[in-house]
């Protein structure tokens, strides 16, 4: 299954869907919509501009998308970094979580940033008070990509493996504990981020929210108190009696 959201008019025709033209067409538009997001912003995503750019009808633009609402939603989508699903199935929690966020920080250094960063705004907060509606509306669309995000973390963070180890976490924390530097990275060039990154930063992750179910054994604080008590009483008791015995 493709790991990529899909939006388009659905007339209920597999065959359409499956039609090679139709997938060629799709694409030339898209690849048409991304180059003028590219190089002139928004605003410079129009029907017409699509249209010509990608050699494609009008009538065929409106048979995958109903607006160019549609449109630019799909060309945004096909911008983002995307989701690598199914998270890893076999290995350890570490190693399962070592290997996704490899995933994603591949994702990360191979994205445009400026495109990426005008794809997400472009979405919008995910408190809005946009009162449009339906799949496509922005506050929908930057749903279900957050939601795509999240699976392949769901699927480990939620395992019975995980659970144990973990106890019951925040996923979109952890999301941002685990991606948020990756994500700074890119956009501030600080570093490259490397494999050794990912293992390091999973390690801290599982240190901080591991459960200790070995505490190191110490003395009570009451007995050291106790403890303490005994031994200047019987310091105590020693200087008296010298003293005693001088006397």
């Amino acid at each position: 299954m493709s790991s990529r959201l899909e939006f388009g008019h659905d007339d209920g025709n597999d065959d359409d869907d499956i039609d090679p033209r139709r997938i060629r067409s799709r694409n030339r538009l898209l690849d048409a919509a991304a180059a003028l997001l590219t190089s002139g912003g928004i605003e410079a995503v129009t029907i017409d501009a699509v249209t010509k750019a990608s050699k494609v009808a009008r009538t065929t633009l409106y048979r995958h998308f109903n607006n160019s609402s549609q449109l630019l939603a799909a060309t945004f989508e096909r911008l983002l970094p995307q989701v690598t699903p199914p998270a890893p199935a076999s290995g350890t929690l570490r190693e399962r979580l070592i290997e996704l966020l490899t995933r994603q920080a591949a994702l990360f250094a191979d994205a445009p940033l400026h495109v990426t960063a005008l794809a997400w705004l472009a979405l919008g907060p995910t408190a809005t008070t946009d009162h449009a509606s339906g799949e496509h509306a922005p506050r929908a669309l930057r749903a279900r990509v957050i939601d795509q995000y999240r699976q392949p973390f769901d699927a480990i963070l939620q395992s019975a493996e995980a659970r144990a180890e973990l106890g019951d976490v925040d996923v979109e924390l952890v999301l941002c504990q685990l991606i948020g530097p990756f994500a700074f990275a890119r956009m501030t060039g600080l570093r490259t981020m490397a494999a050794h990154d990912c293992t390091r930063i999973v390690d801290d992750f599982l240190a901080a929210h591991r459960h200790n179910d070995s505490e190191p054994a110490t003395t009570p604080a009451g007995d050291i108190f106790t403890a303490g008590q005994a031994a200047n009483s019987a310091s105590g008791q020693t200087r008296t009696d010298t003293r005693a015995g001088r006397g």
